[in-house]
This record gives C-alpha cells, sequence and structure tokens, in this order.
C-alpha cells in the first residue's frame, strides 16, 4: 500500500457558499440554521490517480481521509459490448461495483455500499472511543460491518428483521461488529428510528447518512472511475435510488471533474429510477415538488414488501434539502423514472445473458429504466452513457462457499422504549 497524508480539504455550506474548518466530523453547518447539505471542497483541484495496492484509495485526493484502511476495492468501468448491442448503444460504459473478476471487479460485498464504508470509516479517528452507528436497509450495513470487522472499528448495526438475509459474508466477523434490528413487518425508516434511540447513550455516535461528506464521496468515486476511463464526462447517468445519495454525490464530482478541467464541461443527466409501487420521490417529482407528497405509513410498509429491491425504501430521503436529489435534477436536466418488479427481473436476465453476471435487484431496476428511455426515445443512442450497476456478482461470489450470517444480538418492537434500548445497546460492549 502507498504512502498516505491526511487530505486536505475544506468545508462549504451549499445553502450559503461559506466555506469553513471540519472540526472532524462535521455534518452540518452551525452558522445556518435551515437544513442544507455541506461539501468537502478539496486542495488539489485536479485529480491524481493513483497506481499500486490502494483500491478505493486510488482516488484519495477526493475523499476527506484521515487514514488508509486495509482490504478496500475499486469500482470498475468498461465499455459494454453485448449488453450495448442488445441495445443499439454505441457508447455505453458500465461502472460495476461487486464480484466480476473478468473485469476486475473484486468487492466482496458485491455492493456500491462498499465505497461509503471505507471513505466514512477512513474519516474516522482512530483514537475514538466512540462507537460508529449505522442504520441500514441491509446492503450498507454489510459494506460497513466487513470494513469494520477487517479494520477492528467498533460498530453499531440496525437494520429490519426482513431484511437479516442480507448480512452475509464469507467468515465470521471480529466481535466488534453488533447488530440489532427492529421487528418484523418494519422497514428501513423503523431501522433509523431503532438507531436514534441507541445513539441517546454518549456511548454511540452517528455516522450521518447522506450529511456525511465522506458516505457521497466515497459513493463519487463510481463516477471517477467512470470519466478516468472514458476520458470525458459521460451524457447520461443512470443509477437507481432509494435515498438519491449516491445521484447527488454524482453531480458533485461532475462539478469537481468540470473544475479539473480535463474531461469537459458537460453536465450528465442524472436518470435515476424507483422501483414500483414505492415511489415517494417519482411522485413528487411528477408533481415538481420540492417536499415529499404526503405517505401513509402503513401503505408504505405495504408497498415496500412488494418491492424486489429493498434498499430502494428510503421513506425520508434527502430530496428537499438544499443541495439534495431535486437540486442535483434541476441543475442537470434530469428525471426520475420508474420501474415495475417484472421489468427489472427482465432487464437482470438481459444484463446475464449479454454481460455474463448476476447483478442485485437495484441495478436492474436502473437498467430497466435505460430500456424504456432508449425504446422511447429519451436516449440518442450515440450518446456516451454511464450505467452504474450498484451491485452484482453476489450469486458468483457466493457459489461454492459455506456463507455466514451475522444474527441479531437482540430484536425491538417498532414501539421499543429508549431506555431499554439504551441499557442493551451498551451492554453489548461493555
Amino acid at each position: 500500500m502507498s504512502e498516505f497524508t491526511p487530505t486536505e480539504y475544506n468545508l462549504i455550506c451549499v445553502a450559503t457558499g461559506e466555506e469553513f474548518e471540519d472540526n472532524g466530523w462535521t455534518l452540518d453547518y452551525a452558522g445556518y440554521d435551515k437544513p442544507s447539505l455541506i461539501r468537502a471542497t478539496y486542495a488539489k483541484k485536479q485529480l491524481t490517480v493513483y497506481e499500486g495496492d490502494c483500491g478505493l484509495y486510488k482516488f484519495r485526493d477526493w475523499l476527506p481521509m484521515k487514514r488508509m484502511l486495509k482490504c478496500s476495492s475499486s469500482p470498475v468501468t468498461y465499455k459494454s459490448k453485448g449488453l450495448a448491442k442488445a441495445l443499439g448503444l454505441d457508447n455505453l460504459y458500465i461502472t460495476f461495483n461487486g464480484w466480476f473478476p473478468e473485469v476486475g471487479a473484486t468487492m466482496p460485498t458485491c455492493s456500491f455500499k462498499e465505497t461509503e464504508a471505507y471513505s466514512v470509516c477512513a474519516r474516522t479517528d482512530e483514537n475514538n472511543d466512540k462507537i460508529l452507528t449505522v442504520a441500514s436497509a441491509g446492503n450498507t450495513a454489510r459494506a460497513f460491518a466487513k470494513v469494520c470487522s477487517d479494520n477492528n472499528i467498533k460498530l453499531l448495526l440496525a437494520i429490519p428483521a426482513d431484511n437479516l438475509n442480507a448480512m452475509w459474508f464469507e467468515k465470521p466477523l471480529n466481535d466488534c461488529v453488533k447488530l440489532i434490528a427492529c421487528e418484523k413487518g418494519g422497514d428501513y425508516f423503523d431501522a433509523i428510528h431503532l438507531s436514534n434511540l441507541a445513539l441517546q447513550s454518549p456511548m454511540f455516535y452517528a455516522e450521518g447518512g447522506a450529511k456525511n461528506i465522506a458516505r457521497r464521496d466515497g459513493m463519487a468515486t463510481t463516477v471517477l472511475s467512470a470519466v478516468t476511463t472514458i476520458g470525458r464526462i459521460p451524457d447520461y447517468y443512470f443509477q437507481a435510488v432509494g435515498s438519491g445519495t449516491g445521484a447527488i454525490a454524482a453531480w458533485e464530482a461532475n462539478m469537481r471533474l468540470i473544475e479539473d478541467g480535463r474531461y469537459g464541461k458537460n453536465l450528465m443527466k442524472l436518470m435515476v429510477s424507483q422501483n414500483a409501487p414505492f415511489l415517494p420521490m417519482y411522485d413528487a417529482w411528477r408533481e415538481d415538488s420540492r417536499d415529499l407528497l404526503p405517505y401513509d405509513d402503513n401503505r408504505a410498509r405495504r408497498d415496500v414488501e412488494i418491492i424486489n429491491a429493498k434498499v430502494l425504501s428510503n421513506r425520508k430521503p434527502p430530496y428537499g434539502i438544499c443541495g439534495g436529489l431535486y437540486d442535483a435534477l434541476k441543475a442537470t436536466g434530469g428525471d426520475i423514472l420508474m420501474a415495475t418488479n417484472l421489468q427489472a427481473e427482465k432487464a437482470a436476465k438481459l444484463f446475464l445473458d449479454t454481460e455474463g453476471i448476476d447483478i442485485h435487484p437495484a441495478p436492474s431496476v436502473a437498467l430497466a429504466t435505460l430500456i424504456k428511455a432508449i425504446e422511447n426515445g429519451r436516449v440518442d443512442r450515440k450518446a456516451t452513457i454511464m450505467l452504474n450497476i450498484t451491485g452484482g456478482g453476489e450469486q458468483r461470489f457466493m457459489a461454492n462457499k459455506d456463507i455466514w450470517y451475522l444474527e441479531p444480538s437482540h430484536t425491538f418492537s417498532l414501539k421499543a422504549d429508549a431506555e431499554d434500548v439504551v441499557a442493551k445497546v451498551e451492554a453489548l460492549f461493555k
């Protein structure tokens, strides 16, 4: 692993444009009292892609890092032949996050959530004695568990019990990783609520979700991979979204790459997608509403049960916040699309048949919307298109392996008492 010094950067409040220093784990700008994301502005304006055994950290000039962790992998971008031919596209580039050794993709959790976890955990102070706390619908929890286990970082995870099948690993984890769950019938929003109860204890601190610059800039490495491979900024960016954080990150990376000056000046059209019938951002966007429309809790939970892409089930996404997905779509001339389970299943089969690897339900949704956009003339067949395959190769990776599952230490009611939650999670780390 190559030599490393902490990254030089400052923070900017998106709403006000004011620049300030990071205190180590800043998630908001204290000088502004309305919801706004903050962004990192890096000292190095031209990106160096480092060679050698540094995995994701090949892009470290634009990651807010205090240290370099072991075992990371980078997204891999390649020009499609099989899928491109099937769709009649001249310049389709696939950014693959997962297990696909034939193209150089070696993420053992098979998800681009590794890009978040390796970036966020590299922002942590190794002398911090508090416990990182992460809520997840599944894939994010698996990624953080793997990264923290490999690097001996204390971690508390909260996920819905219905998604425990996502907590698979090649081997048992380090005891520094603990898992709690909300009872069956709960969803990602309920897992967030459970983690917030745990965070009432001073032993724990919040990862921060979309507000954490390290999470977004880690996800942005998908775009850095694509652009440095293609040699230019694409015309279109396709990705399925649960929170929209990956698309916000793509927009932010795009602006940095324009400032870099070597890859063109165009803004990619962000073409993001949701899995019907769970469509809170799709519905709001159709109404040109910065605010999400009313969505009954019970109906939302029912819709989450229906969709195959459970990781796309965020009921409280960073959509309307200043610098959030609404602003990203407006700035880039983008759109929110939708696909049904059946359409996504057909798309997944097409990808397997043409590219030779299985993909997760979420990127299958993205591919399904790309297919529809081509068929209805929304996308020029000669355009340069980036398709972000946010997870894949899981069937390939798990074949002929004895898979180990992380079980929750406690499963809590959706009406759990804060005092009970705090007492039990504190006991896990004593």
